[in-house]
């Protein structure tokens, strides 16, 4: 007995670690130890880039920090010998997957390399950062990868034109995208490469196109050496309610490729956003696939191609497509063929049951473990360590199969489970197909391999074997590939989902692994994989929280209600308790102009806080709409929002020339935003599709906190840092329109 337990043993420590591994399946290409002339140059992109940045203050559109990194920028760009435009506007673009308009004024810098007519190629990337950081991921690394770019292609002779965007006023709602709308270059553009980022590391990976995708994936495909991408994840993101400049961009109808990392998203939007933190071989990474791909379409206007395909890469190395029609027909073609052997094999319901049981038993296992360890530890008690928890649930999985697949597919032979199992994967595949059609690439090849290897085990008896060893290998590079890079997007949370997506990859190995389990006993196949599962949970329960790196989101404002004489502390975190410097009735709630949770505590009021205002210069009636016009107050404030109730029915808001329409579509409540020195008796014109007045509030907020805040800031733990806020002093009243 002790020998096949230790067996079983060892084959689930491979299988955890192979798991643990998926991350190395999607790194970028090592740094090259010298570029040649003509490559792209990471360490001197770098170094400009350090260089424009200076300080690494924040520099948000239209502040002081923004006028430094661009007048460095200009330099740069100057310093090549090229011959910046700086346009400067003041715009306003529609908040996408919201209700919201937001304004700034913004200087797009422009430059133009090659012939001077004909169809162009745009490159993109915006040089402002959030409020919170410095930026040098988000989108530094799109700024330093286009300057590399401009020096190695300004003297080459260019069959079309292309058009370098370092736009302004991205994080404030694509205001700088916007604004080149209106800018008459755009015109001229029918090919749009956009370069952003979500971490610091990691591979960089084309994550959306335009639609139809034959066009992008043929010029994607054709020039890039060390392609990351599957069609499954940009069918994902457009689920998802995050947005770049291509949503703007996008009514052009241009050909567009949309590139960014997500390795490391903890530094995000952060202070940790910075020089020191940024992986040379992800600027490589990026800088190689854009400068690949600008060559390639800078060569020749693209080809008119239809229809949309599926893709996926090969550990980095290799692009797969497929046309979607062809692909969907071989999936359904699979699924019969699967179907036809599972139920001639016999054994289907029951081996079904068995599989099906362990995807779900898995999942609500996970959950609860997970549910367990967050008693015990508040908040993301795994951002500085994930591996430890992903594990835990890759373990509690292997212990729901191993426990299921003994009980109720114990007299099934592995050809039988092997067939159900097959069957269930292609059932998945065709599901994720209804709602992500890119993902069907993730469901072919691996059952088409053990198809094959069924049919030809009628002449060779071992085919079948071997065939499910290869089928699981490709499933492993690839939908293991596929959940590396899932653990990175997903590293806020929900760490259960890993359960069902981990079981695609762990069931095959498991299945293949039964006379190991069935030679290890009842009890020795249940205390393997559970004392795994203690041991990884543990683990989790055990590795600190947070870590120099990978620090906890840990926002400290002072918010005042000038209408009715209100202040409070808020600290914005993961929802864990607060340290014990912070005294006080600290509460879990909301503050009157944001339903997102955080702690509360009463605050003195801050004398130096005043709340914008709004000055009414004209209204007019138009049927049932009233359109206003209206004067911003900043009184000191750094941005002015006006926010209104979900029933205030705003169709559009602007300024002259930028009245953006509100999707009615989208739930919330509204918010016309403006950001920068210029908000300050900005004029903004409002259309509502009602007579009643309407209740705004009108809020505003400054970096910083007052003296009071000291013990605060004090306090705040050694591990953690503002992320997606800043901290920052806040002010605002009623005021009804």
């Amino acid at each position: 007995m002790r020998r096949p337990v230790i067996l079983l043993a060892l084959i689930l420590l491979v299988l955890l670690a192979a798991l643990a591994a998926t991350g190395l399946l999607v790194r970028p290409p090592p740094l090259r130890a010298h570029s040649s002339t003509g490559q792209f140059d990471a360490v001197r992109a770098k170094e400009r880039l350090a260089y424009i940045l200076g300080d690494q203050r924040p520099h948000p559109a239209d502040t002081e920090g923004s006028d430094v990194v661009r007048a460095r920028l200009v330099a740069q760009l100057q310093q090549l010998g090229l011959n910046p435009l700086v346009r400067d506007q003041f715009a306003c673009n529609e908040l996408y997957k919201q209700r919201g308009v937001s304004c700034a004024r913004v200087r797009n810098i422009i430059v133009i390399l090659g012939p001077p007519g004909g169809k162009a190629v745009l490159l993109n990337a915006h040089y402002d950062s959030t409020p919170v950081g410095p930026g040098a991921a988000d989108d530094g690394i799109g700024v330093a990868t286009l300057l590399d770019i401009a020096e190695i292609l300004k003297d080459r002779p260019l069959k079309r034109p292309v058009i370098l965007l370092f736009n302004e006023g991205e994080e404030l709602g694509l205001v700088g995208a916007r604004a080149f709308l209106a800018d008459p270059l755009n015109r001229d553009v029918d090919s749009l490469i956009n370069l952003e980022a979500r971490g610091v590391r990691g591979p960089v990976n084309m994550f959306e196109t335009s639609r139809p995708n034959g066009g992008p994936m043929d010029a994607f495909a054709g020039a890039v050496k060390n392609p990351v991408a599957n069609s499954l994840s940009t069918d994902v993101y457009r689920l998802l309610p995050n947005y770049t400049d291509v949503n703007s961009f996008a009514e052009r109808g241009w050909l567009t490729l949309n590139l960014a990392p997500i390795g490391n998203e903890t530094r995000y939007h952060s202070p940790g956003d910075d020089i020191a933190a940024l992986d040379p071989a992800t600027l490589q990474h990026m800088g190689d696939q854009t400068l690949a791909l600008t060559k390639a379409l800078a060569s020749a206007a693209p080809a008119a191609t239809s229809g949309d395909r599926i893709f996926m890469d090969i550990a980095g190395r290799a692009l797969i497509t497929l046309p979607l029609l062809a692909a969907a027909v071989l999936l359904v073609g699979l699924l019969i063929a699967f179907a036809v052997l599972s139920l001639q094999r016999g054994g289907v319901f029951r081996a079904a049951l068995a599989i099906a049981g362990t995807m779900i038993g898995a999942t609500i296992l996970s959950w609860l473990l997970l549910a367990l360890v967050g008693a015990m530890r508040h908040g993301m008690f795994w951002r500085a360590h994930p591996i430890w928890t992903h594990l835990a649930v890759y373990a509690a999985t292997i212990l729901a199969a191993v426990t299921l697949l003994n009980a109720i597919g114990g007299g099934l032979d592995r050809t039988r489970l092997r067939a159900a199992f097959w069957f269930i994967f292609l059932i998945i595949g065709g599901a994720i197909g209804l709602i992500a059609p890119g993902g069907i690439i993730f469901f072919i090849f691996p059952p088409l391999l053990i198809v094959g290897a069924m049919l030809a085990a009628r002449w060779w008896q071992p085919a079948e074997r071997v065939g499910s060893a290869v089928a699981i290998l490709v499933l492993y590079i690839t939908w293991g590939a596929m959940l590396g890079l899932l653990e990175e997007l997903l590293n806020g949370g929900p760490i259960w989902i890993f359960a069902p997506l981990g079981s695609l990859l762990i069931i095959p190995v498991l299945i293949e692994a039964m006379p190991a389990i069935r030679a290890a006993g009842p009890s020795g196949a249940v205390l393997v994989p559970g004392a795994l599962t203690l041991i990884a949970v543990a683990a989790s329960v055990a590795a600190p929280a947070y870590s120099a790196d990978r620090q906890q989101r840990f926002v400290i404002q002072h918010a005042t209600d000038v209408s009715h004489g209100k202040s409070w502390w808020s600290v914005l975190n993961d929802g864990a308790p607060l340290p014990n410097g912070f005294a006080g009735s600290w509460k879990r709630g909301e503050l009157p102009f944001s339903d997102r949770p955080r702690w509360l505590t009463p605050a003195p009021a801050d004398g130096a806080s005043h709340a914008p205002d709004v000055v009414l210069l004209s209204q007019a009636q138009n049927g049932n709409q009233r359109e206003l016009m209206l004067r911003l107050v900043a009184n000191g404030n750094e941005h002015v929002d006006l926010i209104a109730p979900p029933d205030a029915k705003i169709l559009a808001a602007g300024t002259d020339g930028f009245i953006r329409p509100i999707d009615q579509n989208e739930e919330g409540k509204y918010d016309i935003s403006c950001f920068g020195r210029s908000c300050d008796g900005a004029i903004v014109q409002l259309t509502i599709g009602r007579l009643q007045p309407v209740a705004f509030t009108a809020l505003g907020g400054r970096a910083g906190l007052a003296p009071s805040a000291a013990p605060l800031l004090a306090a705040r733990p050694r591990f953690a840092r503002p992320q997606y806020n800043r901290d920052e002093s806040i002010a605002f009243r009623t005021r009804r329109l």
